[in-house]
């Protein structure tokens, strides 16, 4: 099998991952429940995890570090401690469902700071256009659906100009691509475990620098007292027993991360995307959503077919044990902005795992595929 579906979930991960999983099953309890060797076991997990993470996007206090399910469920803690009814949300015009259905359902004035696919510069123009007033802002460091890197940097600096707090989806830059969370002076950055992070799905962090607003209430293991959620980070936020197997799986993919030169992830993975590019650019009948140069391009590769169905470009590859994603990938407003909405894309996303033989192997197949139509 050739998994390139990584913008979804990393399947291969280091062999740490799942033997930390496996063994917080069996000798791990939950933290704040007791003062036993198990409960403390996972207490001492969690914490650990909390401050590698810190360290690795610096932030300056670990209890800032929030533990959450997924970036879905860090992204709605974060526009619901932020945005209330009416007000005036800008995002750009690359964001995912994670985004924008937690803004409809609070009826909030989303304005789409739209703009062209690979073209940093009209992007920040368009949130500066459309900044002044705002109630907050939500960008995507990197769209899922095109692997387009977002000028995030200039983005963050125009939203510190205008006083307006700014919200990160870092779902698909977490783990490959640098972070200062310091640096960026964001309010918050929520990212899941399991992608670039390489930890087991169900996990998720939530870095925050703003007041925040909890959207699960219950048990902390602290406070027992009172009928309300503690003021402090992270009780606050974290209701209920921690995913401490996830948490310990996440600590270890954190740290393989760590343990790379910086940026070689990135650059193994945009490697495999421009060979890949490089090898199916002339297949007759086929359009590549591809930065050529690079600088902006980060190892996910869309395409579409004038003549066959994204659906079935997949299903063809799926049969031949290559796993990839069709359609519009959770983020319909991003396939609204490149002018893909009626057909979607075929995705082939790259991971630190994947190999150039995988990529040779991969072209070859969908030549045969376009060939014997």
């Amino acid at each position: 099998m050739i998994y390139f579906d990584c913008a979804a979930t990393s399947l291969q991960k280091p062999k740490a991952v799942n033997y930390a999983v496996n063994r917080a099953m069996t000798v791990m309890a939950s933290p704040g429940r007791g003062c036993h060797k198990p409960a403390m076991l996972a207490a001492d997990t969690v914490l650990n995890c909390r401050v590698l993470l810190a360290s690795y996007f610096n932030v300056a206090d670990p209890e800032n570090v929030i533990f959450t399910f997924n970036a879905t469920h860090g992204l709605n803690i974060a526009i619901n401690s932020i945005v209330s009814e009416r007000d005036k949300v800008v995002i750009s015009g690359y964001e995912h469902n994670s985004v924008t259905r937690p803004l409809k359902e609070l009826k909030a004035d989303v304005i789409i700071a739209a703009s062209p696919l690979f073209d940093q510069p009209s992007a920040v123009e368009a949130f500066r256009k459309a900044l002044p007033n705002a109630k907050c802002a939500v960008c995507t460091h990197v769209s899922n659906a095109f692997g387009y890197i977002l000028p995030i940097w200039e983005i963050s600096a125009l939203c510190r100009e205008y006083g307006v707090p700014l919200i990160i989806d870092a779902s698909q830059s977490a783990g490959t691509i640098p972070i200062d969370f310091s640096a960026l002076g964001a309010a918050f950055i929520a990212m899941p475990g399991h992608k670039g992070l390489l930890g087991p799905q169900g996990t998720g962090v939530l870095l925050c620098n703003h007041e925040t607003k909890p959207i699960m209430y219950g048990g902390t293991g602290s406070n027992s007292t009172i009928s309300t959620m503690p003021e402090y980070l992270p009780d606050r936020l974290e209701a209920g027993t921690h995913n401490v197997a996830g948490i310990a799986g996440l600590e270890q993919g954190v740290k393989y991360v760590m343990s790379k030169p910086k940026g070689a992830l990135l650059s193994h993975e945009k490697r495999l995307c421009a060979d890949f590019a490089k090898k199916i650019s002339l297949i007759p009948g086929i359009k590549l959503f591809f930065d050529n140069s690079l600088s902006c391009q980060s190892g996910v590769l869309s395409m579409y077919s004038q003549h066959m169905d994204s659906d079935m470009v997949a299903e063809k590859l799926g049969k031949e044990g290559i796993c990839v994603r069709a359609g519009l990938h959770c983020s319909p407003i991003s396939h609204e902005t490149v002018g893909t909405i009626e057909k979607g894309t075929v995705r082939f996303s790259f991971s630190p795992f994947n190999t150039m033989q995988e990529v040779v192997y991969t072209a070859e197949i969908l030549k045969k595929i376009f060939n014997s139509m």
